[in-house]
């Protein structure tokens, strides 16, 4: 069977974990603690998947650089508190990963979430050293910016012709068209189908079992000569 795509990279909150609730809830009872007004639901999900200090820069923008900073703490405080028991991950993301991985794909996450916090989530998974590689907003740069994407493809030995990236937000989509590849959009997470068509992703899905499906139909048989 000969493949479209070699290397699969995944975002993390709202794309493999379903964490978006949790991470709104961490960003109003922040604002709360800080003093701050509080945004829309709506604005928060606009803002998940950039790295944290930029999304609390896009949400708030008369913050200095130690309010950020401060802002950034209580955040990492009260999310750490509510996430105790790591988000679960959605429906067909076990089986889904465990298949690609059989099939001989190779598989990354590129999130916008720090090293320590997916350092936790990938341990709760026993997923220590399932994935190729793993690129944290806090060890590179942020989307939507490519190097996360490029650093993943460098180490992985693939082209941006044979990858593939997966998310549910406009920073992910928008950062593999930086990286000259293509993109699957999900409308489960932070924002809706509707919102990411923009970025004319290859395929958009409202179940992550689509993915599996999409991948197996776009894989063409080889037969001997």
């Amino acid at each position: 069977m000969q493949r479209d795509y070699d290397l699969l990279i995944f975002d993390w909150d709202g794309t493999l974990a379903d964490s978006i609730g949790r991470i709104v809830e961490a960003m109003h009872a922040s604002a709360e603690r800080a003093g701050y007004p509080l945004c829309s639901d709506e604005a928060v999900k606009g803002i998940i998947g950039l790295a944290l200090p930029e999304a609390i820069s896009t949400l708030y923008p008369q913050l200095v650089e130690a309010e950020v900073m401060a802002f950034r703490q209580h955040y990492a405080d009260i999310y750490m508190a509510l996430d105790d028991q790591p988000s679960p991950l959605f429906p067909g993301v076990v089986e889904a990963l465990d298949a690609f991985r059989a099939e001989g794909y190779r598989l990354a996450v590129a999130t916008g979430k720090a090293r320590r916090g997916l350092d936790r989530v990938l341990k709760a998974n026993g997923w220590e050293d399932f994935f190729d590689i793993t690129r944290a907003a806090d060890e590179t740069r942020g989307k939507p910016h490519p190097l996360m994407l490029e650093e993943i493809m460098a180490h992985c030995r693939v082209p941006a012709s044979r990858s593939l990236m997966v998310g549910d937000s406009s920073f992910d989509l928008l950062m593999a068209q930086n990286a000259g590849m293509h993109s699957v959009a999900v409308g489960y997470g932070a924002m809706s189908l509707e919102t990411l068509s923009v970025h004319r992703p290859q395929l958009s899905i409202e179940h992550f079992s689509q993915l599996p499906a999409w991948l197996a139909r776009a894989a063409t048989p080889v037969f001997p000569g």
